[in-house]
């Protein structure tokens, strides 16, 4: 195994959870590591401690005549579960078919850690970087980042940089560079409907009292019109539309084909808002999905119950240039509207974040493009993800600076689920990516 192997799996072993309390020890010695690693890079290494887990950063000797670049990653994690579908331990990464299986492998450590090593290999090799860099590393991301707003604000002049570069997302096939210019927002909300004070016997009493588990799924049912479209009044009224040239281009992407997704997601159809390809929808529309719905028995056989509580999470992913507030006001009218008679309704708000949307082809967007071109063959795609990274339109709106995505991920990496993976030659290829990427943003 070579080293750099070694330094990702040794980095893959913590179970850096960020959501899960009884991990917390885990994350902090992740954290630890981190720090470590990149101090034997000769970089000058701090850990902030946060009212959560610890933000680490990073920088050389910054010189006034060369341009600062921001690198951002998180060493956080999504939690296993469900254990039983993994075919080997998530914290114990094992290479098969030329790929590292770990959690976190894609999501986001193999992605960061090539970065760094690409920082430490230059080095290595000539002394200096050919630009101010700044490390930025956090381990809440996966909570929706709640205390690295706060800690861009307090230290916004030591932050300071002229461009910011994420590995946090995807690219559209194997061996493609892949430049991402946007990201989806989104917007989550948790709906509790309460009935009778307790279950109650179905027989004695269906019929006398509404029951919760019926006034989820007509309030699930009313979210969309029978095609697909959101059916939240209002919904649409600020969404940007497409440019022609986007439609133009992504027609053409490689791996974005609805025979790709179907092959990918194991669905046995393509659904969505009409008038718009899978690509467009995932990529510049906004959506809205049930995550979770539950009220009731759910054990094996009958139990004959009324229950007396159900609930219902959503997310609603956003697009420039909706407001996510705007979108969950709208969501509760919506829910309240359509609230069936007999029960109430408790609306919780969650976590939120801002769609983001940059010029690919300003003098940065293209500095990326030929550090892709230096890494992989052809001419790199232009892409809008469909995922959301909320703190990207905070570092615009606090740092005022753009970020470039230059994602690593494929579409099978399964991130957020079992057997969670990453090519090594993806890793590779990010390590080269980021030697690239400092020497042409520094022309």
């Amino acid at each position: 195994m070579t080293p750099d192997l070694q330094d990702l799996f040794e980095f893959l072993s913590f179970p850096s959870v960020s959501t899960d309390s009884k991990h917390k020890g885990d994350v902090l010695a992740c954290a630890g590591w981190l720090q470590e690693k990149l101090d034997s890079m000769g970089l000058a290494t701090e850990v902030h401690e946060t009212p959560g887990h610890p933000i680490v950063i990073a920088r050389n000797t910054h010189r006034p005549d060369k341009k600062t670049v921001l690198i951002y990653g998180h060493y956080d994690v999504q939690p296993a579960d469900p254990l039983s579908l993994w075919e080997t331990p998530p914290f114990s990464p094992e290479i098969r078919d030329g790929k590292i299986w770990a959690r976190g492998a894609t999501d986001n450590k193999g992605q960061m850690l090539a970065h760094s090593l690409g920082i430490g290999k230059t080095i290595a090799e000539k002394g200096d970087l050919p630009v101010n860099i700044i490390l930025l590393f956090e381990g809440e991301e996966e909570i929706g980042s709640p205390n690295l707003a706060p800690f861009l604000e307090a230290h916004r002049e030591e932050l300071a940089c002229d461009i910011i570069a994420i590995s946090d997302t995807g690219m559209v096939a194997p061996n493609t560079g892949t430049l991402g210019y946007g990201l989806r927002g989104v917007a989550c909300a948790e709906v509790k409907i309460t009935g009778p004070a307790r279950d109650l016997h179905s027989g004695l009493f269906g019929g006398a009292v509404a029951n919760p588990a019926t006034a989820a799924a007509r309030l699930v049912a009313s979210l969309h019109l029978p095609d697909g479209t959101v059916a939240i009044e209002g919904f649409y009224d600020d969404v940007r539309p497409l440019e022609a040239w986007e439609r133009e281009m992504w027609a053409k992407l490689p791996g974005v084909s609805d025979e790709d997704y179907l092959k990918v997601t194991g669905s046995p159809a393509t659904f969505g808002e009409p008038g718009f390809t899978s690509t467009e929808r995932v990529s510049a529309r906004p959506t809205a999905e049930v995550n979770g719905i539950g009220g009731g028995y759910q054990g094996e056989g009958s139990k004959t119950v009324i229950p007396a509580e159900a609930f219902v999470k959503f997310s609603l992913r956003l697009v420039p240039d909706q407001e996510p507030q705007t979108i969950l006001a709208q969501l509760s009218a919506h829910l309240k509207k359509h609230c069936p008679p007999g029960v109430k309704l408790e609306i919780e708000i969650g976590h939120d974040g801002k769609p983001y949307a940059s010029d690919p082809h300003s003098d940065f967007g293209k500095a990326a493009q030929r550090a892709l071109k230096r890494v992989f063959p052809g001419e790199p795609m232009l892409i809008r993800e469909g995922g959301s990274i909320p703190i990207v339109q905070a570092f615009r709106d606090i740092l005022g600076t753009d970020t470039l995505l230059l994602g690593l991920a494929l579409a099978d990496a399964q991130i957020h689920s079992p057997n969670e993976n990453f090519p090594i030659a993806n890793f590779e290829a990010g390590i080269k990516l980021n030697q690239a990427l400092l020497e042409e943003l520094a022309k």
